[in-house]
């Protein structure tokens, strides 16, 4: 099972929040920089705390080790800078006349639900540009599964979206060019000339490809990390289904935070038979899935020293 998310160019870790997604996504990233592989660690969590497990301050993109980058995608400073290009853009395309009925337009885009999310798949295709020339390994640091599932769910709702703009375009232009002498001449002229349909396809055409990389089983996979409870395992199951509908890859399932088997007392000793009994489950769901075991640690994952103990566990399984 270690080969199907080891030979990825990208791998997102996702699951219910609280469960250790971005230790073990952080894990994975070192050991495979420490494995020669050119790696950056992708943080798409507002809640950030990847810098923090390395215990230093991330501004967006910043060196985590050698071979190693990490950057933080902030949803709000995204989504800001994605509206400011597109304004920009219009400005060089669009009729001043029209241009502040638009830039209306496209504040109120800014404001309604699902934006920021927009913003951030935006970001996540131009670190997918970023492959190859500059690294051969890109690991994603998902927010809790709903937002994650939202983003994954995007490539084909914003194509679709663009669709309907281009073919919105395209009927505007066939009206102009029928209503002059030359119609089939000046329509071809339009859509060849026209540098709003130029920009819509090739979003479009952006959107496509981050949809075809998402469902490559030979390039992306989605690791799923898990507690031994009751409400990782349900969420856990929900998220395969919609993921697996959507045939988007899984390559696996880590099971984080397991309790020694020396757990002492009355209260432990119960915990740890729930915690059996779950395992059982994860097991019996999760068939032929499970990538590694994790032990609950007794410090706090903070500090090269403490994730170092988490990449040796995991290198001795993967």
């Amino acid at each position: 099972m270690a080969a199907s998310w080891w030979d990825k160019k990208v791998v997102f870790f996702g699951g219910k929040g609280g469960v250790g997604k971005t230790t073990c996504a952080a894990a994975f990233g070192l050991l495979a920089a420490q494995r020669g592989r050119r790696t950056l660690v992708v943080s798409t969590d507002p809640a950030h705390n990847l810098g923090d497990i390395f215990a230093t301050h991330i501004a967006e993109e910043g060196e985590l080790a050698p071979g190693l980058r990490g950057y933080e995608i902030d949803p709000a400073k995204e989504s800001a800078r994605y509206i400011a290009e597109v304004k920009q853009q219009l400005q060089n395309v669009v009729s001043p006349v029209i241009m502040e009925e638009i830039e209306r337009q496209v504040e109120a885009a800014y404001a309604a639900p699902g934006s920021e999310e927009a913003a951030v798949f935006d970001k996540f295709i131009d670190m997918l540009d970023r492959l190859a020339s500059e690294f051969d390994l890109v690991v994603f640091d998902t927010a809790p599964t709903g937002h994650t599932l939202r983003l994954l769910s995007l490539p084909e709702l914003l194509a679709a979206w663009i669709d309907r703009l281009i073919k919105q375009r395209e009927k505007a232009n066939r009206l102009l060019s029928m209503a002059a002498a030359g119609a089939v001449e000046l329509k071809e002229k339009a859509e060849r000339e026209d540098p709003v349909l130029a920009t819509l396809k090739r979003r479009r055409a952006r959107f496509t490809r981050a949809r075809a990389f998402l469902v490559d089983d030979q390039q992306a996979t989605f690791v799923f990390v898990v507690n031994a409870e009751k409400l990782p395992i349900l969420e856990t199951k929900k998220a395969l289904t919609v993921l697996q509908k959507n045939h988007i890859p899984v390559g696996g399932i880590i099971v984080n935070r397991l309790l020694p088997d020396s757990a002492g007392d009355a209260f432990w000793g119960r915990r740890k038979e729930l915690e059996e009994e779950h395992l059982a489950e994860i097991e019996r769901e999760f068939r032929g899935l499970i990538l590694a075991r994790l032990p609950l640690l007794p410090g706090d994952v903070y500090g090269r020293q403490a994730l170092d103990q988490v990449v040796a566990l995991l290198d001795k399984q993967v």
